[in-house]
């Protein structure tokens, strides 16, 4: 076969609709192969001649779309240096757009451990490798418009790929668990009528399935084990693995932004498959170990671990964090998603040992002209020392908080002395992100994701139950701050059913309600539960699956849930862009703060109320008619105004409403108690007695006092 020169740059394989430049990353490599594997199984290896910066490179005439290959790296195999070239096992290309197939257990079978130990192991992987594809980069994206949703208007739906159809009755068989399933009209309907906004997937970059997991019969679900940082996995293509997957993807994407949906892919950068010295060699490890990996500097056999999975990416290499920029820039730039969110983010901003929030990773996403202007929410934490750092990432990304969770979980338990930090984590997080001018938008708020209990699961359950891992259910966290509402698992005890569906209603209600972006994990609008398990990454099963069967409770609970979103996007004052200031406006007709807390008898509470241990009832008063948020017009916008009710205490409490100076009449517009809504319309006057039921929250609005947007001065329109 004729080769021509090629170019080193790009990476990976590019083909320019004549043929196909190959390009590979190795500083340590004394000679590489490019494998060509063709339709009949057979592989030709073409040596690259040409090396430039450490890019071994070459260009094919005629060579496109469909073509499978590998690398074969010829180098130093030193564990005790860190180098573990083996030319005996085919490579991925880590620019690789598709990936086909998956490693078998001759891959990774335990016994090439030991193997592995004296000399590295001459087992040819050829035959059992997954192969990389050259991909056709043309799609029709004619009349694709990225949705833009600003942060304030954003509701997070995480979702797995896999799981959110695998079971619905509507999505034709051949397409569930998806990404063409995740197209279909009553899939579409469903978010669209929901009210969310963005679409989170868990992992969909191409991952490996675990060999230790496939010895029991289980499988990788999640996903947290990528190989390929610009392949979409192959598993979940309806229409082929050979570059179909990409247009399948893109599909997707399309079809989601025509319906107004923003797509947001859960990445994982700090880790890859290959695990720790006693892994598969994939890819990476075979390629540059000692510049792809942290290598234990006192001895680089062993691999320096930050996220409990064998390996961290070296994240000060130039060329891992060249890959790492490439990799998301592709996916904004050729697969059109709208942001991501960083798995163990902590770890990418480790470039020695201390997490430094002045990473060479934080500087090249705040200038770059792509990725720094799409959304970027972090897990901010990993599990090495100092590893949680919710709080401390750069002014340009949004956070889970964890912390908003435990509170509002803790809240709702009527633990003790919860109240206060409750307050700070349903008003935006204000100590956590304010010190650095930083706004609502920084905290995604949750209060369940794919790790941990399902909402329904989490006051279901006291205890964890994750035997059907293999485990002796020693694996996942026992979660200190779930409830089962007085009965461990089903039961037909109708006031534990009662008690479960208010608490579920609580949390979706206080999520809604609370400033900053909320996120709902699929499934929980559901009542979705899978029996206890809270560490479900191995369960491809209908344990795991969101089934779509739903009871009248279930039914309710939809619609509950529709209704506190559709709430929230009606109105500003529960989505600000700005933490609330607490003070009293100086301006005419509005005598009252922006926010005010009130005790149940409606005086405003003091040091002492805030600190009493037993504080499980308070109201809160958001003053639609304060002017504190001008519009990109410089019009102050003016809204509803509401009073919140919170009981978490496991008797009734009576709330005096406060005088007319709040308000005249107060209309119901969310009440726990009353799963239908039916209640919705109630009204209350000033100065009146309002029962609040135990487990309960109560949500009244009035209309503004004032026309909906006026002028604002120009020392409101400068309020930062």
């Amino acid at each position: 076969m004729r080769t021509w020169t090629g170019s080193p740059s790009p990476l990976g394989a590019t083909f320019d609709g004549e043929g196909t430049n190959f390009a590979l990353f190795s500083e340590v490599a004394e000679r590489v192969d490019l494998v060509l594997v063709h339709d009949d199984g057979t592989h030709r290896a073409l040596p690259l001649s040409e090396v430039d910066g450490f890019v071994w490179h070459c260009y094919l005439p005629g060579v496109g779309p469909g073509q499978r290959y590998g690398y074969r790296v010829h180098g130093p195999w030193d564990p005790a240096g860190g180098h573990r070239c083996n030319p005996a096992k085919l490579l991925l290309d880590p620019y690789a757009r598709a990936i086909e197939g998956q490693p078998d257990n001759s891959v990774d079978h335990p016994s090439l451990f030991e193997r592995a130990a004296r000399g590295p192991d001459p087992a040819d992987s050829g035959a059992h490798a997954p192969l990389s594809v050259v991909t056709d980069p043309s799609f029709p994206w004619e009349g694709d418009r990225p949705p833009r949703r600003p942060y304030a208007e954003t509701v997070i739906y995480e979702a797995h790929v896999r799981g959110l159809t695998r079971r619905h009755p509507g999505v034709p068989p051949e397409l569930r668990g998806t990404y063409a399933g995740l197209t279909t009209e009553p899939v579409i309907d469903h978010l669209t009528s929901l009210g969310v906004t963005a679409v989170e997937l868990m992992p969909v970059h191409q991952y490996v399935q675990d060999g230790f997991l496939r010895d029991r019969g289980l499988t990788n679900y999640w996903g947290y084990t990528s190989i390929g940082f610009f392949a979409p996995h192959n598993a979940y293509a309806a229409h082929g693995g050979r570059g179909e997957q990409v247009t399948e993807f893109k599909s997707m994407v399309k079809a989601l932004h025509a319906a107004g949906l923003e797509v947001i892919l859960d990445v994982v950068y700090n880790h890859t498959a290959e695990g720790n010295e006693h892994g598969p060699t994939l890819a990476f490890r075979g390629i540059d170990n000692a510049s792809y990996y942290r290598l234990a500097q006192d001895d680089p056999a062993h691999y320096f671990d930050t996220t409990g999975t064998g390996n961290s990416l070296l994240m000060r290499h130039p060329n891992v964090l060249q890959l790492v920029m490439d990799s998301l820039r592709y996916w904004v730039t050729e697969m059109h998603v709208d942001g991501f969110r960083f798995d163990l983010a902590a770890t990418l901003a480790r470039q020695f040992h201390d997490v430094d929030r002045l990473s060479a990773f934080f500087d090249l996403v705040q200038q770059d002209p792509v990725v720094g202007r799409v959304k970027l929410i972090a897990e901010p934490w990993d599990v090495g020392d100092g590893g949680y750092q919710v709080g401390n990432f750069p002014p340009l990304w949004s956070e889970w908080n964890g912390k908003y969770r435990d509170s509002v979980r803790d809240f709702w338990r009527c633990r003790d002395h919860s109240l206060a930090e409750f307050a700070s984590r349903l008003t935006g997080s204000s100590d956590l992100y304010q010190h650095d001018r930083r706004r609502p938008r920084a905290s995604v708020n949750f209060v369940t994701a794919h790790d941990g209990f399902t909402l329904r699961d989490l006051v279901s359950y006291e205890q964890k139950h994750n035997e059907a891992n293999g485990e002796g259910n020693q694996d996942g966290e026992n979660d200190n701050r779930s409830w089962n509402c007085g009965v461990e698992g089903p039961t037909t005890d109708q006031r534990v059913l009662d008690l479960r569906g208010r608490q579920q209603r609580n949390f979706l209600a206080t999520l809604m309600l609370s400033q900053g972006i909320p996120m709902l994990a699929h499934g929980d609008e559901l009542g979705r539960t899978q029996r206890g398990n809270n560490n479900a990454y191995c369960q491809d099963s209908e344990l795991s699956w969101v089934d779509w069967d739903l009871d009248e409770e279930q039914r309710e609970l939809v619609g509950f849930t529709r209704r506190a979103i559709a709430l929230r996007a009606a109105q500003p004052v529960l989505r600000r862009r700005r933490f609330f200031r607490g003070e009293t406006p100086t301006h005419e007709n509005q005598p009252l703060p922006d926010l005010v807390w009130l005790r149940p008898d409606a005086r405003e509470m003091t040091d002492d109320d805030w600190l009493r241990p037993d504080a499980h009832a308070v109201g809160v008063f958001l003053n639609g008619d304060a002017i504190a948020e001008p519009d990109v017009h410089g019009r102050a916008v003016v809204d509803d105004s509401f009073l919140l009710l919170l009981n978490s205490y496991r008797e009734p409490v009576v709330f005096h409403l406060p005088d007319t100076t709040y308000g005249e009449r107060w209309t119901t517009r969310i009440d726990t108690m009353d799963p239908g809504g039916r209640s919705d319309e109630t009204e209350h006057k000033a100065d009146s007695d309002v029962p609040v039921g135990p487990h309960s929250l109560l949500l009244l609005s009035r209309p503004a006092r004032t026309s909906t947007t006026q002028e604002a001065k120009p020392w409101q329109a400068r309020k930062p």
